[in-house]
């Protein structure tokens, strides 16, 4: 549980809607990065309609927020197989590398330096992205590892068009935790 005042960082924010519910539900305050423009603005127009005060910034994960602390960071990455990840247009949102790992590495070997004493990382992928090596990322970084939630649902248009050899119909979506020592 988040004490009142906690600091939340929402990293590929998007429409920042992880970050609003944490935050309104806890009293919190938000920052949001994302690398895209409008998915900046989107932050702000939703956090506004939903009461929430917002420091939406457009940046590079953390860069963006270089030399700051939060209590808990939550990240919905991109991580579809594919080419290497483009720097414009829609498909930045969902192509992360041949193994689909490029944006959840660099989390998992960034996080823990922007973790606050006791602070949580929460991240989302796919079982196709190796949840086992999440884990030993975030082990190997000194964080506490588990996974927080799990999910076995159809597999998407995206993945399905990413892994066309796949005779699998269905993935697994996991929320990786990793706790950082009080």
């Amino acid at each position: 549980p988040l004490e009142a005042g906690a600091r939340i960082l929402e990293l590929c924010a998007g429409p920042a809607m992880a970050g609003i519910v944490a935050a309104r539900a806890h009293g919190a305050h938000l920052t949001t990065v994302d690398v895209s423009r409008r998915a900046v603005a989107c932050a702000r127009v939703n956090a506004r309609l939903n009461g929430v005060e917002l420091d939406a910034r457009r940046g590079d994960l953390f860069a963006a927020v270089t030399g700051e602390r939060f209590d808990l960071i939550i990240a919905n990455p991109p991580y579809v197989p594919g080419g290497e990840p483009p720097s414009r247009g829609a498909a930045r949102a969902w192509e992360a590398g041949a193994n689909g790992r490029v944006v959840l590495d660099r989390i998992c070997a960034e996080a823990p330096r922007h973790l606050a004493p006791g602070g949580t990382l929460l991240l989302v992928h796919s079982e196709f992205c190796g949840t086992p090596t999440t884990l030993r990322a975030y082990a190997a970084s000194g964080l506490q590892a588990d996974v927080a939630a799990s999910e076995q649902g159809p597999l998407g248009p995206l993945m399905r068009a990413a892994l066309p050899e796949t005779e699998q119909e269905t993935e697994e979506i996991v929320v990786t935790r990793g706790k950082a020592r009080p």
